[in-house]
């Protein structure tokens, strides 16, 4: 992998959209550090990955590009990813607005879930890999079914008393759960995986989320690669990619309705003299629902599709069209 440096002096302007008191300002893009020392919270991928180097240069290039939110998680490489994004925080005197998130085990066999005395242990060694004195957004990473949510979200809370977090929410949840989440806690933010290929959030969910006012933020938002085009119809997926590595998560998309779609939707890219991961990005970005985008890219190239979609909105007739190829 290449560690050129990448040009400072492209920034764009990535304005927060900001939501209904008390106040929460979220970047429209942030940088998805899950590949950091591993590929998300599985620990038989802990040490694969970007190696520091590489996570460093697609740091830089995001800081360059303007993006001032990175997303993490204390089980992404077991820690790692926390790690190094403290490594470079210290290295070039920058603090960025910072998400993480706990749940899952930060080893084989290790334990997990939102039991309160966990959350505060958890926050801890967060601050502690990450070299800081607060987190702006504390996640739940999962539904915790063997604890109490009430008590899970009192330990949310009294960590944001005590200064710890700036605010809190929830990732993985379901309309239901987040329904409960909101009767006995006040998350003022939701991470789920939403794009083109999956769009199981766009009613309840986010309809609960305009009348609640909790923030939709959304992860995975080129669905592992597939949006991007470099999965084509009878060819083997590429070395290194995530269907060669973790493509459990995405076995639904295993269907000749997908390919079809992601076919029209490069001819749709082809005619517009761009790339389909931009379409993709743009629909997301146009949509005034969703607060927040997270972009997990492995190389700094992977960003020029966050340029594209910014500076080339969808117009009416575009968004309409894709929309009704990915009905």
């Amino acid at each position: 992998m290449s560690v050129m440096p990448w040009p400072e002096d492209t920034e764009l302007e990535l304005s927060p959209r900001r939501l209904d008191a008390p106040t929460l300002e979220l970047s429209r893009v942030a940088l998805g550090c899950g590949n950091f020392g591993g590929i998300g919270s599985s620990p038989q991928f802990f040490g694969a990955g970007l190696s520091d180097p590489e996570a460093f240069v697609l740091m830089d290039a995001a800081w360059g590009m303007g993006i001032r939110h990175f997303d993490t998680a204390d089980a992404y490489g077991g820690g790692r990813s926390e790690e190094a994004i403290g490594r470079w925080m210290r290295d070039r005197g920058r603090r960025p607005t910072l998400t993480s998130k706990t749940f899952n085990p930060m080893s084989d066999g290790g334990d997990h879930g939102l039991a309160p005395e966990r959350i505060r242990r958890a926050l801890d060694a967060s601050l502690a890999r990450l070299g800081v004195d607060y987190l702006d957004l504390y996640l739940a990473h999962d539904f915790d079914p063997d604890t109490p949510l009430a008590d899970s979200l009192a330990a949310f809370d009294a960590l944001a008393a005590d200064g710890l977090i700036g605010a809190y929410g929830v990732s993985n949840f379901d309309a239901s759960q987040l329904r409960e989440a909101l009767g006995v806690g006040a998350p003022r933010a939701i991470q789920n995986s939403y794009s083109l290929l999956v769009q199981d959030d766009r009613e309840e969910l986010i309809g609960l989320c305009e009348q609640a006012g909790v923030a939709y933020v959304c992860f995975s938002p080129l669905a592992g690669g597939w949006l991007t085009g470099k999965y084509r119809r009878g060819q083997p997926f590429p070395d290194g990619s995530r269907m060669t590595q973790r493509p459990e998560p995405y076995s639904a998309m295993l269907h000749d309705r997908v390919y079809d779609q992601l076919e029209a939707l490069e001819q749709v890219a082809s005619r517009r003299g761009g790339s389909m991961s931009a379409l993709a990005l743009a629909w997301l970005l146009d949509d005034v629902r969703v607060a927040q985008v997270v972009i997990g890219p492995g190389r700094p190239e992977h960003l020029q599709p966050v340029r594209e979609a910014l500076e080339r909105p969808l117009t009416r007739d575009e968004r309409a069209e894709i929309e009704e190829l990915f009905r």
